[in-house]
């Protein structure tokens, strides 16, 4: 799989943007330091009070001493909270994902390997989840929570605990494919039972499938994040989050364009590296799909032809 994707440029180049975007939201303590700022000082001498706010200078206020300019109505450091809300978004869209495929994957185990009637039952609690109005729901279950309990936590449990119908169907699928296989009917008459079979035989062939689904949810649920936070029910201020800068924002997009432009295209970065990357790692873990995009290359080709000749 690594020598796959190590061949395909667009994968190469997805996975240093995040690799950076990784480093920088671990780095942000330093960074910061090293910048002299923190994310939650107000800079009221560098906010033109009788214009509502507006920084003062060019493209937000941006100086030696604030790299990305400065918030509108506060003047505190746009870099170092852009810093820590990438932090908040990644955590909270990787933990919920990591949610998402556990409870999907014992869901989809269970019902696979189970009775009809068991199976029947897991498959109509997962249609409910599917059908249900997911952000719907979150917005109403992040609202009646009090706010003093963890709010990055509170939506990696909502995101994860709302959003793992996917994975169980596709695990599902995946599982009465594969019991119907030698491999596992030979583990079966070795005497091994259904939790030794799942976790030596079934769980490792599932490995790609629920791969390249956990690398589609990571961005979905970055987006999810970024809605609730923008709707007011996510991440609460001080704590910096992008979608709750978004949210802010839309009152400064004439008056301090940047303050928009800045989190909206490091979502939409961030969005679409995750997007090509796992598109990547579908491709690199499926030797089919990989054989189909081999058909009709120069490679291919010269290889028909030496075995013609």
């Amino acid at each position: 799989m690594w020598r796959r994707l190590r061949t395909r440029p667009s994968a190469v180049a997805a996975a240093s943007v995040l690799a950076l975007l990784v480093l920088l939201a671990l780095a942000a303590p330093l960074l910061a330091a090293l910048a002299g700022q923190d994310p939650h000082t107000y800079h009221d001498d560098l906010v033109d009070s009788a214009r509502g706010g507006v920084p003062y200078g060019s493209f937000g206020g941006i100086s030696a001493d604030h790299w990305l300019g400065v918030e509108p109505g506060t003047g505190r450091d746009l870099f170092v909270r852009l810093l820590y809300g990438a932090r908040i978004s990644l955590l909270v869209a990787v933990g919920a994902t990591a949610v998402q495929i556990l409870i999907g994957v014992l869901v989809g185990l269970a019902a696979g390997l189970g009775s009809r009637w068991v199976d029947g039952l897991l498959s109509r609690v997962t249609d409910v989840f599917v059908a249900l109005p997911f952000l719907v729901l979150a917005i109403a279950l992040t609202a009646v929570v009090p706010r003093d309990f963890p709010r990055p936590l509170l939506l990696i449990l909502v995101i994860g605990l709302l959003g793992w119908a996917g994975t169980s169907r596709i695990v599902r699928a995946q599982t009465l494919t594969l019991k119907s296989l030698d491999f596992v009917a030979a583990s079966r008459l070795a005497g091994s039972g259904r939790a030794r079979t799942a976790r030596r035989e079934l769980v490792p062939s599932l490995a790609a499938p629920v791969i390249t689904y956990a690398a589609i949810l990571v961005p979905t649920n970055i987006v999810v994040e970024a809605s609730l936070s923008f709707l007011g029910v996510g991440v609460t201020p001080p704590t910096p989050s992008w979608g709750q800068m978004l949210s802010t924002a839309q009152t400064w997009f004439r008056a301090d364009p940047a303050y928009v432009l800045l989190p909206a295209g490091l979502l939409f970065t961030t969005v679409l590296a995750f997007t090509v990357l796992g598109d990547a790692v579908r491709t690199a873990l499926d030797p089919r799909e990989a054989s189909r995009l081999a058909v009709g290359t120069a490679r291919a080709k010269r290889a028909r032809k030496e075995k013609t000749s």
